[in-house]
């Protein structure tokens, strides 16, 4: 018994050092999600604020019907996202025909256009005066409206079709790398027992994909739930549209913000969904250990067919907006000259590339905090901080608007009264408060990209690095930052994406004479001269283009081509 006390008492002494090594880490990674934070806090604050008989009023006139039809829009998109997303990953991944590898990348293009571009592009394409109706009405000789059926693409299946169109990346991004790093292997052992393609993949992929097919259906479905711009101009009353009727129309802040916390709670249950859906998931496969597996061979009517059920989604999430706006901007090449469009193209740049640094920066030092200390409170308060994802824009910028005001009064008040200096807006009056935004929104995505990078690094590294005398700092520096660098590039290419195409908080938050991409886009849309933001709307899918290319090669970097 006396020889194990100066063990323990080793292991004590190295206990508490490892814990005064750790304290940094931690109570930076507190303070950083504490201001994530800020804004879902002060939201809740608001919502407290309102009486219960405004929510019982909200939940007894506006609640039932926005909610009905959200639901049918989050399942139509849930739908169509999850069966074109598999189909597309499942036959790029596992068969051979023409147009294989450029239709693998080409498929993740519609990620760089924004919802409302599409919606709008959808409308000019599809109403009574657009070509396709157009050409239509001259083939069969109809006079009018009422010789013939159309659909209405304003309308909630019109909607879903929109939403669908440009999301659905999520889902074939996830689930392809499933097919990629496991679904070969276990379709060539399937293959030897007699199964068949469909049988292979209903009973074989689709089963082991199910998590990642849950992932990218939960990412849709969020930003199915946050979108205003596409919803609102194809007349379907969602959720996040009662929630800008009930503040702008009615002038009721609270009731906004009660009905914002309620779809809180729906991308709470989402998320938690997607966690338990991959609570069980483990990684196997590395980059030394390729996937050596043939890719079968489709020819004749299977390869028409492969190649079909390809191009359409591009066609419709990618091709559309693309034909309409390049067709609009050919007639206003003028408008390249035009010194805002350019200041427009430099301010989208830099507050997306500030705003994937400041996200990145931020949900790296949570996501190895968490890793490092195991402290439930951290965790909880990184959970919190990302919630800013499922509130809509222009709520969220109430949340940050409030806060950023009052310390700018407060700073302006005391440097008046001590030094008779005036600092005027300080944060809420620049382009910090964009970026502040734009970080809370996009926290979500940056996080899960890092936590599930971190996820899939043994702990018995950080553990081999604390014995070779590496601290917490030179751990992260020498052995974890490498290995995280894939990671840190999904996570700053998929924030970058989205900044750029934020629209809702930009409009409340940009500074006098401030113009993004988005702001001018929409400033010609609301003022029904759509065509006019063309080239706009281009340099925004353009901006886009690049990011996802290069997000796609970081994903898809691990797939073994065919051998011969």
């Amino acid at each position: 018994m006396s020889d194990a006390r100066p063990i323990d008492g080793a292991s004590t002494r190295l206990a508490a050092r490892r814990g005064r090594a750790e304290r940094p880490f931690l109570v930076l990674a507190l303070v950083l999600a504490a201001l994530v934070a800020l804004p879902v806090v002060s939201l809740g604050v608001i919502a407290l604020s309102g009486s219960p008989a405004n929510f019982l009023r909200l939940s007894q006139t506006i609640l039932p019907r926005s909610g009905l039809v959200t639901l049918e829009l989050m399942l139509g998109v849930a739908l169509v996202t999850g069966i074109f997303g598999t189909l597309t990953a499942w036959l790029t991944t596992s068969f051979d025909f023409p147009g294989r590898r450029v239709l693998a990348w080409a498929l993740v293009l519609p990620l760089a256009v924004p919802t409302y571009i599409a919606a709008y592009c959808f409308n000019e394409m599809f109403h009574f005066v657009g070509p396709v109706q157009t050409v239509l009405r001259s083939i069969f000789g109809f006079r009018s409206r009422a010789d013939y059926w159309f659909p209405d693409i304003r309308s909630l299946g019109g909607a879903i079709l929109v939403l669908s169109s440009v999301l659905y990346p999520y889902v074939f991004l996830t689930t392809r790398m499933v097919f990629l790093m496991q679904g070969r292997k276990a379709a060539d052992v399937a293959r030897t027992l007699g199964a068949g393609r469909l049988r292979i993949f209903l009973a074989v992929l689709l089963p082991m994909a199910r998590p990642a097919l849950a992932v990218g259906v939960a990412l849709a479905l969020m930003e199915t739930v946050n979108d205003i711009g596409a919803v609102e101009f194809l007349g379907v009353q969602t959720l996040t549209f009662a929630v800008y009727s009930t503040w702008l129309n009615r002038g009721d802040l609270e009731g906004a913000t009660q009905i914002a916390l309620l779809m809180l709670g729906v991308i709470v249950l989402l998320v938690w969904a997607e966690r338990f859906a991959r609570r069980r998931q483990r990684f196997a496969g590395t980059r030394a250990d390729p996937v050596r597996s043939r890719l079968e061979p489709l020819r004749g009517l299977p390869a028409a067919a492969a190649v079909l059920v390809c191009v359409l989604p591009i066609l419709s999430g990618f091709g559309i907006p693309l034909i309409v706006l390049g067709g609009y901007a050919m007639k206003r090449l003028g408008d390249l000259g035009e010194p805002a469009l350019w200041r427009a193209l430099w301010h989208t740049v830099a507050i997306a590339g500030l705003t994937g640094v400041a996200t990145v920066t931020i949900g790296f030092l949570l996501a190895y905090g968490t890793r490092l200390t195991r402290d439930r409170t951290l965790e909880n308060a990184a959970r919190l901080g990302a919630l800013g994802y499922a509130i809509p824009g222009t709520v969220l910028a109430i949340g940050i608007l409030i806060p950023l005001a009052t310390f700018d009064n407060a700073l302006d008040a005391l440097l008046r009264q001590h030094f008779g200096i005036s600092t005027g807006l300080l944060l809420s009056g620049s382009g910090f408060a964009i970026v502040f935004a734009c970080t809370a929104r996009f926290m979500a995505m940056g996080h899960g990209s890092l936590e599930s990078g971190f996820a899939k690094l043994s702990p018995h590294l950080d553990m081999a690095a604390r014995t070779l005398g590496r601290g917490p700092g030179g751990t992260l520096r020498a052995v974890l930052l490498p290995l995280m660098r894939p990671a840190v590039l999904t996570a700053f290419l998929l924030v970058f994406v989205e900044a750029a195409k934020e629209l809702s908080a930009t409009i409340l938050l940009r500074p006098f004479d401030f113009d993004t991409l988005a702001t001018f886009v929409y400033a010609q849309a609301s003022r029904a001269a759509f065509e006019d933001g063309a080239i706009a709307a281009l340099l925004i899918v353009a901006v886009g283009i690049l990011p996802v290319v290069l997000l796609t090669r970081s994903l898809l970097q691990g797939e073994t081509e065919r051998l011969d």
